[in-house]
């Protein structure tokens, strides 16, 4: 699979965080891997659900980055996919040396216009602006 392909997989595991507990994902994301829908490779498998767990481990620091870099508002207002966007593209921004910022914006703000409403790409490119 590639990068695009597993960061758009990332970001529909990392959209269920939002809905589940953090005792529950391990078995979400069997479900997810399980449900026939897609077909990964036991690699692009390993590599998704580390990846996971390595975002979910720093989601603290992740929001608190977030939270001083969008001005007037809160996270819990933002909306549930432009925050798992912004979450992946922070993390490949700050923790991640293989991925340039400029392409980790231009996924999410890609990935955005696909899932996210209209306004989402604008604010998703406003806010990693900040972090270039």
């Amino acid at each position: 699979m590639k990068r695009r392909g597993i960061r758009e997989q990332l970001f529909k595991l990392l959209f269920r965080v939002e809905f589940n507990t953090p005792e529950q994902m391990p078995e979400q994301t069997k479900l997810y891997f399980d449900s026939g829908d897609l077909t990964v490779t036991e690699q692009d498998q390993a590599y998704l659900e580390s990846r996971l767990a390595d975002i979910m481990d720093k989601l603290p620091q992740i929001d608190e980055q977030l939270s001083n870099k969008i001005e007037g508002w809160k996270l819990t207002r933002v909306g549930k996919v432009e925050l798992a966007l912004l979450r992946i593209a922070v993390y490949e921004i700050l923790y991640d040396d293989e991925v340039p910022t400029g392409v980790a914006i231009s996924e999410a703000v890609e990935l955005s216009k696909k899932y996210g409403p209209d306004n989402a790409a604008s604010f998703v490119n406003g806010v990693l602006a900040k972090f270039a």
